[in-house]
């Protein structure tokens, strides 16, 4: 299957093995990947580096990453093989492809998860935002009503006080002061 790499140079049939390892790995790491089978970069593979300090979406050495590196590195040997005479300046392209390969990789990833939301509600993020008065709210912190408010699109009716001497009818404008055991502290908003 592999005859034609009998009579090859040493270096062009190392990148071409390179080539075919690395391509092989790399559709199988894909397959997998989109049937959403196994976790493909959680191979024990990767390397130990203290790169904690960075805020990358995914480790630099990691076998994907070792992949993709030789994948540019094992091609860009093979397709240059003839065009460049010298085998250092050679090894030194396919070194700076496998680089971009991995900073592609990384800049593909990085888009992914700039896609990706938490639309988790959270009654934190409501300090500060505008509602409307859905169940009247009785003056003084002497008991509860409800609010509608809109949160990342979707609207909520939660329990809300308010502190202010006067009751607050349906329909009024409120906004969010603060939060006491679930319940919405709110004012009205002039």
């Amino acid at each position: 299957m592999l005859d034609f790499l009998t009579n090859l140079p040493p270096l062009l049939k190392g990148f071409w093995y390179l080539a075919i390892i690395t391509s092989v790995i790399f559709v199988i790491q894909s397959l997998l990947t989109i049937i959403g089978g196994v976790d493909t970069d959680g191979m024990n593979a990767d390397f130990s580096a203290d790169l904690h300090h960075m805020d990358a979406p995914f480790q630099l050495f990691s076998f994907r990453n070792v992949i993709n590196f030789l994948l540019g590195f094992g091609w860009t040997g093979v397709v240059f093989y003839n065009t460049i005479e010298s085998s250092v300046l050679l090894v030194l392209l396919a070194f700076i492809v496998g680089c971009v390969f991995v900073l592609l990789f990384f800049l593909l990833i990085s888009q992914l998860l700039k896609l990706s939301e938490d639309n988790t509600f959270r009654m934190d993020n409501l300090i500060g935002l505008n509602g409307q008065v859905y169940i009247p709210i009785p003056a003084s912190m002497n008991g509860k009503g409800r609010i509608q408010i809109s949160v990342l699109g979707a609207t909520h009716e939660i329990d809300a006080m308010t502190r202010g001497a006067n009751r607050l009818t349906s329909g009024t404008n409120v906004k969010v002061l603060q939060i006491e055991n679930g319940i919405l502290i709110v004012e009205k908003v002039i």
